[in-house]
């Protein structure tokens, strides 16, 4: 298919899209609906956008997730996955773990005070704090999420395959389980299916980080798996194509896989309220496959380019409604 070549999808979430391969989805789009004219109506359009255009530089693919939520829910899934970036990026923007400490002491005491009605004025914090009010999202949730990211500035490897799913489910899962609530759903097996879905997210992330690990000469790859196939951090650290290595990321690429199989096993009981919250599992199956072709080599430089046609591979889920 030629680059030039567009494939109009008329969104039910009524956002105007255009996906055209090889290029980002364009739109134009008013978080707000309208323009104001008053200073406090541009500082929330201000807030809109900022967590917008964040979410879109640093998490992509929940970017294009969230245009196809529901309207009533897409703001508030845009400042929630804003949040989540804002804790994620914290490890990489300091250089210090104590600093790493105080921002996340920071958002501990501004979720404290959004749920005390005075939330900081910072626009990713006003968003969430509108978020709390509009959907009533359960204060634990973001909670674990600071706490787990919290934990995880000691930028140390994971001890079992366990220990990156109780990561993952502190923190990708929990993201779910708000996304969850800002669609309205209240049921344990879409509970249940988001804590699964969240953990395959969490691994496959922490795969797809490799690459960039190893050149700063990191691996934070389960440990216990490693020695499973004697495979060592220099081994990863140097791009080794060996068996052993790609031992290790098959057995790492199968927990997420079989994450993702659960999830579907019971997806009859799922609401269908629940599904769009789950669209992100067009992307991690994209992962899975590419690096099954790959031979699970996890270096190969195919997992690196990205889908051209994933959004309209996301908008064809919506519309069967599965996951």
């Amino acid at each position: 298919m030629a680059a030039s070549v567009g494939v109009k999808v008329r969104s039910p979430c009524r956002v105007p899209v255009v996906f055209r391969v090889g290029s980002l989805p364009e739109f134009r789009w008013s978080l707000s609906g309208r323009n104001s004219a008053t200073s406090s109506g541009r500082a929330r359009f201000e807030h809109d956008e900022y967590c917008l255009q964040l979410v879109r530089k640093r998490d992509n693919e929940g970017f294009l997730c969230s245009l196809l939520l529901p309207t009533e829910s897409r703001r508030a899934a845009l400042a929630l996955r804003a949040f989540n970036v804002e804790l994620a990026q914290v490890k990489d923007m300091v250089s210090q773990k104590d600093i790493g400490l105080m921002r996340m002491q920071f958002w501990k005491e501004a979720v404290d005070d959004m749920y005390r009605d005075n939330p900081p004025h910072q626009p990713v914090a006003m968003e969430l704090w509108k978020a709390v009010k509009r959907h009533n999202l359960t204060k634990r949730w973001l909670v674990r999420m600071i706490e787990e990211r919290e934990k995880n500035l000691n930028d140390q490897a994971y001890h079992t395959i366990q220990d990156l799913e109780t990561y993952a489910e502190n923190t990708q899962s929990s993201l779910l389980y708000l996304m969850l609530e800002t669609l309205g759903v209240k049921d344990i097996h879409a509970d249940h299916a988001a804590s699964h879905i969240g953990k395959a997210q969490g691994i496959v992330t922490c795969l797809r980080a490799v690459p960039y690990h190893s050149s700063r000469r990191k691996v934070l790859l389960p440990v216990n798996i490693c020695i499973l196939h004697g495979a060592s951090q220099e081994d990863f650290i140097r791009r080794s194509e060996e068996k052993k290595v790609r031992d290790v990321i098959f057995d790492i690429a199968s927990q997420a896989h079989l994450h993702l199989e659960h999830a579907r096993s019971f997806s009859k009981n799922v609401p269908l309220k629940a599904f769009p919250a789950f669209i992100q599992t067009v992307a991690l199956d994209d992962y899975l496959n590419k690096i099954r072709k790959a031979d699970f080599s996890i270096f190969h430089p195919n997992l690196q380019k990205k889908n051209a046609l994933l959004p309209l591979y996301m908008y064809i889920q919506k519309w069967k409604k599965t996951y």
